[in-house]
């Protein structure tokens, strides 16, 4: 019976807690599955397993040990790791004449199953079988503190201190593929702030409560109406942030514009219909957050001058001379 190194295992876990980065993190706990299960020589290969936003499939979003195109299993496979991402629960997938790919449920604090991670080895003894759930449990609290400190309160997005280190890290990347002068990018990003229409009049007329009823159902609607790769995050009382990639630059407009529609068409309780302005910046690689906040907040602020509940495009703006652009190196105004 093989049996589990205790310093191995220690420092899987110093390894483990150091990283912060949730994408960061799921790679530190492949890498160290990997490693604590290749100590018996017998290790193949660990895949964390995340559902598409439909929940019919599955993609491999992290992969130690294969290809990705060794990843393709069968049906049966897949219909497996849709019943243990359900169930959240362990289990077993008995390849004809290859090794056994065990299956282990990663669930986030609130308990609800988030990805599966798959790992085929020759040999898992029932002391690695605990030793890889306690570390997993482990991870689940660990993950837990990290969301409890990146997330509002209230509405339980992204807060304002999270903004910092995601859009630096958006930034960092887009330099990366600057320096190559890779024009053939299919990816564009873009920055929008949304700012609830006339919210003091409702904590006015309402009460605090009721404001913070709207904040919520405002939140949620963001979360219903985005994807699941979008980043949302509100930065204080009625004003949100959205960070969007998109394939092409026409899709910006239509994902907020309707967006705005589903905002305008929902029936607050005690409030009624409320709206939302939309300023948004096309994300550019040596940008400063400031800039890029900066510019989306004239977009807004055009918008809430012109009506309000409406989406504004600072880059159009500027070329239809609604507004006039300022050329800002650091913080300081040149003209």
């Amino acid at each position: 019976m093989n049996t589990v190194n205790t310093h191995s295992v220690l420092n899987k876990l110093i390894a483990l807690t150091n990283e912060r980065d949730t994408l960061a993190l799921e790679q530190s706990l492949a890498e160290a599955l990997f490693e604590l299960m290749d100590a018996t020589d017998n290790t193949k290969s660990v895949v964390i397993y995340h559902p598409d936003d439909t929940r019919k499939q599955f993609v491999s979003s992290v992969i130690i040990g294969k290809s990705a195109e060794q990843c393709n299993f069968s049906l049966s496979f897949r219909e497996l790791l849709i019943d243990c991402f359900k169930l959240g629960r362990y289990g077993a997938y008995e390849q004809v004449g290859e090794s056994l790919v065990r299956l282990y449920p990663v669930k986030n604090a609130k308990n609800y199953t988030v990805a599966i991670i798959a790992i085929e080895a020759m040999v898992c003894d029932s002391q690695l079988h605990d030793v890889i759930t306690l570390l997993l449990k482990i991870y689940q609290n660990f993950t837990g503190l990290i969301s409890d400190n990146e997330r509002d309160t209230l509405t339980g997005l992204l807060n304002r201190k999270t903004f910092d280190h995601k859009i630096n890290k958006l930034l960092g990347k887009a330099q990366e593929v600057a320096k190559l002068n890779n024009d053939l990018a299919d990816q564009v990003h873009f920055l929008a702030i949304f700012d609830i229409d006339h919210f003091k009049r409702v904590n006015d007329e309402f009460g605090h409560l009721i404001g913070d009823e709207v904040l919520l159902l405002f939140s949620q609607l963001m979360t219903q109406a985005f994807r699941s790769s979008d980043l949302i995050f509100r930065f204080g009382g009625e004003e949100f942030v959205g960070v969007f990639e998109c394939s092409s630059r026409d899709d910006i407009p239509n994902i907020l514009d309707r967006f705005r529609e589903k905002v305008g068409q929902f029936n607050f309780p005690q409030v009624g219909k409320v709206t939302v302005s939309t300023g948004y910046t096309e994300v550019f690689a040596y940008a400063l957050p400031s800039q890029l906040i900066d510019r989306a907040d004239l977009a807004l602020y055009f918008a809430k001058n012109n009506g309000r509940n409406k989406v504004c495009f600072y880059e159009q703006l500027i070329a239809d001379g609604a507004l006039q652009e300022n050329k800002i190196e650091g913080d300081i105004e040149i003209f």
